[in-house]
């Protein structure tokens, strides 16, 4: 809603309501697309020798860049001003969007990793539940929207003045030469018993793959990275296919059905329940494991779809009907919040080798970005030429093909250093303990 208003202030005055809402998905998808572009970019945050810089830096340098536009989206007079913003806003985010999952897989001890990584998920379900909460103003003043956007740019600098307290990756670290610094961040996150193992698998993983200076984007057509960017492409083609956005888009009109006329404070609620399957994500992903989780996560989503097209599609009573759908609403948001959301940028780069892992990244999340753009153009034009029914019915086939996918495809990373998993999934390293 804050965004049909921002298009009716810039330009659109005189304009329906639904033309505002039009323009407005073309504004989010103006930042969705910059947000994909700008994954190729990555290729310069991953390549870490000599003097290039470490996800660390990237991820300050970028922040208060990042938070200025927001500032300047918040001044904007005219659409073509918003467009540039939110198109320079969005680049920022894609740089974000895979640094810091990044980052926190090469910082985080072991047996924390798939936790830590959550607090990612949960960090972003925060922004979200308080962003829809200000935005509850923004339906009597149709000007808050710019207020939004002043409040928006706070949290960049604040994050950027925290990060000069961060560590760099103990492994760009070693890849850059610089053993002595790298030996005393494992000691100060891992503990001391960690430092000699640590700097021995981080050495040995460069003798024998080579650091990420030289590696090229073809690289990713060969073995193994070639099976892990396909994972990592699949999985998100599956998760914003299974209809995530979709059923995000739609929830407001299910929830006024039930009497919740207010569509931030029905935005409100699918943010709560998000940020709930989040919290259940932090306590499982160490404990069942992430594969464990996806499968049981899409499964969860398919039952809610389906619960969804029951309720629409047999004879009840309206308001039974309008609680399933509630419910399954409800069902669908949490169980993606607790797999099929926090799994997918978490493995990818557990997966990854340490030479690949920003172009991985990178790729996998361009081709998330791609089809997110996709699913937003067209989930209302498949609605209305279909019906509610058959495309929720279709979420939920998508969704037992992504538990079965998981199921066949997924290794476990749960438990393993990084290098463990690179050195079980490269068949170089393999090679060598045969011959020994």
């Amino acid at each position: 809603m804050s965004l049909v208003k921002m298009a009716m202030e810039v330009q659109q005055r005189g304009r329906s309501t639904m033309e505002g809402e039009k323009d407005s998905i073309i504004w989010k998808h103006s930042r969705d697309g910059s947000l994909s572009v700008n994954k190729l970019y990555i290729k310069e945050v991953n390549e870490y020798p000599g003097g290039k810089l470490g996800p660390w830096k990237q991820i300050w340098r970028n922040k208060v860049p990042t938070k200025l536009k927001c500032f300047s989206c918040a001044q904007a007079q005219s659409i073509e001003e918003m467009l540039l913003g939110r198109f320079l806003v969005g680049l920022g985010i894609g740089v974000n969007t895979v640094l810091v999952p990044i980052y926190i897989s090469e910082i985080a001890p072991t047996n924390y990793r798939g936790s830590l990584g959550t607090l990612c998920q949960i960090g972003t379900c925060i922004g979200i539940i308080a962003s829809l909460y200000l935005a509850i103003s923004s339906e009597n003043d149709p000007h808050w929207w710019r207020t939004m956007l002043y409040i928006a740019s706070v949290p960049g600098f604040i994050l950027a003045l925290g990060m000069q307290f961060s560590v760099e990756s103990p492994r760009w670290l070693c890849k850059a030469g610089r053993l002595d610094e790298a030996k005393k961040v494992i000691n100060n996150l891992w503990g001391s018993s960690e430092v000699d193992k640590a700097i021995k698998e981080f050495e040995s993983v460069l003798k024998n793959d080579g650091g990420d200076l030289n590696s090229s984007w073809l690289e990713l057509l060969e073995e193994p990275h070639s099976r892990v960017a396909t994972i990592g492409g699949a999985l998100f083609v599956l998760q914003q296919l299974a209809g995530i956005n979709g059923v995000l888009y739609f929830s407001s009109l299910t929830f006024k059905d039930v009497g919740i006329s207010s569509s931030a404070l029905a935005s409100l609620y699918v943010g709560l329940t998000n940020f709930a399957g989040a919290l259940c994500a932090l306590y499982l992903m160490d404990k069942q494991g992430r594969q464990r989780l996806l499968i049981g996560s899409y499964a969860g989503m398919a039952l809610s779809m389906f619960l969804i097209v029951y309720a629409i599609s047999f004879p009840m009573d309206s308001e039974i009907s309008n609680n399933l759908s509630i419910l399954g609403t409800i069902l669908y948001i949490f169980t993606f919040a607790v797999g099929a959301g926090p799994v997918t940028g978490l493995i990818i780069p557990e997966l990854s080798s340490s030479r690949t892992r920003g172009k991985i990244m990178a790729f996998s999340f361009s081709i998330h970005w791609v089809f997110n753009f996709l699913v937003g153009l067209f989930f209302l034009e498949l609605v209305q030429k279909f019906g509610v029914a058959p495309v929720y019915g279709s979420f939920g086939a998508v969704s037992l093909l992504a538990a079965a996918f998981a199921y066949f495809f997924i290794v476990e990373t749960k438990g393993r250093s990084l290098e463990e998993i690179e050195m079980a999934l490269n068949p170089k390293f393999q090679g060598k303990r045969n011959s020994e």
